[in-house]
């Protein structure tokens, strides 16, 4: 059973002549169905799309809310030549086609989000599989919530800005990023995977991206920290005034197994 109307597989077919797209009117999630199909030889560029979605996920499992008629999100399968250490770049490339897609005004949140005047517009998560040569594919999940109908277009734009950035030059994406990252200057808290007293945090001053997608903070004590996106569970503003530590913070020295 397939989408009707304006995510149809007929709409899509019109607006990407020639693209491999499955569409559905309800599925548990877009980006197991293409995780799926990504491991058994799915091309790249190959679509899923669901008018809704039950367990849709973004970055490190982060749940989303998909409206039915409302919002669009969609999977997108890549087949990178990438190293091992350079997956999280893919966060770049897709969140940067988001932003392009989602207009001018539009700035990016690392790593994962697209926001105007303070207004989440949409985001993305990335699952890279790997190999003992790089990256094997990836699977590039991507929402956004409210969308105006015919929502095909909009889809499509988003699709081709992505693909666009995803064969562009390295170093002319990171160039373009830059000033567009409105998290670069901020004071900010990075809780690393896993989230908790088991976990890591980083905090300072966010300075700048690198070619591997990481965020570099330079900690209180004068420390360049580079944060992946892959290993990140949760990044916050530091609001001023907080007691929390001012540094790279190790919480399992602070809570020592007993083992």
């Amino acid at each position: 059973m397939v989408i009707g109307g304006d995510l149809s597989s007929e709409a899509l077919a019109e607006l990407m002549p020639g693209r491999p797209t499955r569409s559905y009117p309800a599925l548990l999630s877009t980006g197991a169905d293409a995780l799926a199909w990504a491991r058994t030889g799915g091309p790249e560029g190959a679509l899923v799309v669901a008018d809704y979605q039950a367990s849709a996920r973004g970055r490190a499992g982060t749940e989303w809310t998909v409206r039915r008629g409302v919002s669009v999100c969609f999977s997108l399968i890549l087949r990178p030549d990438l190293p091992v250490e350079r997956e999280g770049w893919l966060y770049t490339v897709v969140v940067s086609g988001l932003a392009d897609a989602l207009g001018p005004e539009a700035t990016i949140e690392w790593p994962d989000g697209v926001v105007r005047a303070d207004v989440r517009l949409g985001a993305v998560g990335v699952h890279a599989e790997l190999g003992p040569d790089g990256v094997d594919w990836a699977v590039a999940n991507v929402l956004v919530p409210d969308v105006p109908p015919p929502r095909g277009p909009t889809l499509a734009r988003i699709v081709r800005a992505i693909e666009l950035r995803y064969r562009s030059p390295d170093d002319l994406v990171l160039d373009e990023y830059l000033p567009r990252c409105a998290t670069i200057g901020r004071q900010v808290r990075a809780r690393l995977i896993p989230v908790g007293p088991a976990g890591v945090v980083v905090s300072g001053t966010a300075t700048g991206a690198k070619l591997d997608g990481a965020l570099s903070i330079e900690t209180g004590s004068g420390f360049l920290v580079a944060v992946r996106p892959q290993h990140l569970g949760v990044i916050e503003d530091m609001r001023s005034g907080s007691d929390e530590l001012d540094g790279f913070t190790d919480y399992r020295e602070m809570f020592p197994s007993d083992g």
